[in-house]
């Protein structure tokens, strides 16, 4: 590791406890707070996340905003029943083509909140606790210089108290340490809570797919520099597993990422395009049978950029 991430990641790294509830509700101010929640089909989990952050951050949280993502189920209800405002992902700036996945509920979010520091948090977590919602607005509440928190933690699968996280440690890691190790420091450079400045995240592209940590990772450094991000532990954090298969089809979205990135920042020289065709078997009752998985990203423009 750098020297330089050596000393960001002692200067840079908290834990959950670090922030409780009344000290970031005397540091916030006139500063506003928007959670989203980004959800497809989690009408299990939705409600109790709504809940806990209604109830436990009263004073700190000044509007949940839940993005359904075309979902199949009564995630939206759910939601709005338990106290969210809920938009459909397609009806935010319906002038624009709609696009799909995580990225583009998570961009679009941007449009529909009025907060200065927006928190974001998965909407399958089992268990969610307050914290993890305090840990990522500490340091921005705390320090003016800081634009951007990432969330870490353990990561629980099948008993085993650190099983998951299989993609970040196959191949997000990897890829990070190869050509962009100013941010090796990230424990859970993919993780899915995190908070950051307006200011900051309407001035930078979003990409569609579950590249989007990845690329807001790369873009906020070329656009902030590492001491304007921090990192908080957040303890151990819990939701359904993929199955490998779909584990794919995430890790291709997140090399189409790097890739992107390595292109755009003049790291590599491509001579072709990179397939957006991802080919799984699964076994038939003849051999086995071909699964094409379409894996393409697209990109949204800085916030920012659009017309007023």
């Amino acid at each position: 590791m750098l020297p330089e991430v050596s000393g960001w990641l002692r200067r840079r790294t908290s834990s959950a406890g670090d922030w409780p509830v009344r000290d970031l509700v005397a540091a916030k101010g006139d500063t506003t707070v928007s959670v989203v929640l980004p959800a497809r089909d989690e009408r299990e989990t939705i409600g109790d996340i709504v809940r806990v952050v209604r109830r436990e951050l009263d004073g700190l949280v000044d509007e949940i905003v839940v993005i359904d993502s075309r979902s199949c189920d009564d995630t939206a209800r759910v939601a709005a029943r338990a106290g969210a405002r809920v938009h459909a992902q397609d009806e935010i700036l319906p002038e624009l083509e709609p696009l799909d996945g995580k990225g583009e509920a998570l961009w679009k979010s941007l449009a529909v909140t009025g907060g200065d520091v927006l928190v974001f948090a998965d909407a399958d977590i089992k268990g969610f606790r307050a914290s993890l919602i305090c840990g990522v607005l500490g340091p921005l509440l705390a320090d003016p210089t800081v634009g951007y928190v990432k969330g870490c933690y353990d990561r629980p699968l099948n008993g085993a108290p650190n099983g998951g996280g299989r993609v970040t440690e196959l191949v997000a890691r990897p890829l990070i340490n190869l050509h962009w190790p100013m941010l090796a420091g990230f424990v859970q450079p993919l993780a899915g809570e995190y908070a950051g400045r307006r200011s900051a995240l309407e001035r930078v592209p979003f990409l569609t797919g579950y590249g989007v940590e990845l690329g807001l990772l790369i873009d906020l450094l070329d656009l902030a520099g590492l001491d304007a991000f921090a990192q908080v532990d957040l303890g151990s954090r819990e939701h359904a597993p993929q199955s490998t298969e779909a584990l794919g089809g995430m890790a291709s979205q997140i090399m189409l990422a790097a890739w992107s990135r390595l292109q755009r920042q003049g790291k590599i020289q491509a001579f072709h395009e990179p397939s957006l065709r991802l080919a799984q078997f699964r076994r038939g009752c003849c051999g086995h049978d071909v699964l094409n998985r379409d894996v393409r990203i697209s990109e949204r423009p800085p916030m920012i950029t659009l017309p007023a």
